[in-house]
């Protein structure tokens, strides 16, 4: 059996721009699609004229003997039209490659993007995200309570930050925005604890709450949308599709939720789904809620 047949898709972000890409299990490597680096690169939406371009730069370096070409292979993925066709993709040496045919600041900052190290905090805690969706972990993780969210932030963290699961003795604050004081920090989250979780409405305000206590020194949003994500399954046996979500669009929202949580609750109601148990809608969760906080 081809183990390729045994794949784990992946999207990551640049820009708001898609880069899918898919796992080979035989190689123990990333692929990533050719003509979302392309898209990345030349700024451009269009599908047809980023496989036009591709296919010229494709002759043009075949022609070249370059050796960026070599490392082209073809592997099924998702289409927009939503089904799955062969595309061209690249491994990680081969995307690095092609960027360096791009010599703009968009292709200097994508490379840095994409090199970004797994290594550090943040990509080590993105790895143990991903490996939530293959753990019985998940199945013991109490839902909706602060304790519940601290076991999941020291589940990302632990190991990462000395602070991993334990609930800040610091003021913190963000962009001007104060989060709640220490000396009314344990009340609060007893008061969260004992908000109800009946209805979107409901639950909505419990994320709000939480987000303005703030309880971690660090890591609060990414713990906090699969605290949020939690309660939605099993409330209403729904899930955010973040993916439908903008950064921009989820930031503002999150800020104007300090004082008004509608906006916020419009967002997220139309990228509900019923698709819970989906792999991919998990990891696309992940990408996307890390996403949101790159710099």
């Amino acid at each position: 059996m081809d183990k390729r047949a045994n794949t784990k898709i992946s999207i990551r972000f640049f820009d708001d721009r898609e880069v899918r890409a898919i796992w080979d299990e035989e190689n123990s490597k990333w692929w990533f699609s050719v003509l979302d680096i392309v898209a990345v690169l030349r700024n451009q939406d269009d599908y047809t004229k980023n496989r036009n371009y591709w296919k010229y730069l494709k002759a043009k370096l075949t022609a070249e003997n370059s050796q960026v070409v070599s490392t082209t292979t073809q592997l099924k993925l998702l289409a927009p039209d939503g089904k799955k066709r062969l595309s061209d993709v690249f491994d990680y040496e081969g995307i690095v490659a092609l960027g360096k045919e791009f010599p703009s600041k968009t292709a200097n900052r994508f490379i840095d993007w994409f090199t970004f190290s797994d290594e550090s905090i943040d990509g080590k805690s993105k790895t143990k995200a991903y490996a939530l969706f293959e753990t019985t972990f998940i199945d013991s993780i109490e839902v909706g309570t602060t304790k519940g969210l601290q076991q999941i932030h020291a589940y990302l963290f632990g190991g990462l930050f000395d602070f991993a699961g334990q609930i800040r003795t610091k003021n913190i604050a963000k962009g001007g925005y104060r989060f709640v004081s220490t000396s009314y920090l344990h009340s609060t989250l007893l008061d969260i604890d004992t908000m109800p979780e009946t209805n979107l409405d409901e639950i909505i305000e419990k994320y709000v709450a939480m987000n303005k206590a703030h309880p971690f020194m660090e890591g609060n949003g990414r713990s906090t949308r699969i605290w949020l994500d939690l309660i939605l399954k099993k409330q209403l046996k729904k899930c955010v599709d973040w993916s439908k979500i903008s950064k921009a669009n989820y930031m503002n929202a999150m800020i104007i939720s300090a004082v008004n949580g509608s906006v916020l609750q419009e967002l997220l109601q139309r990228a509900l789904t019923s698709d819970i148990h989906s792999r991919e809608m998990f990891m696309k969760g992940i990408d996307h809620s890390y996403y949101y906080e790159e710099n």
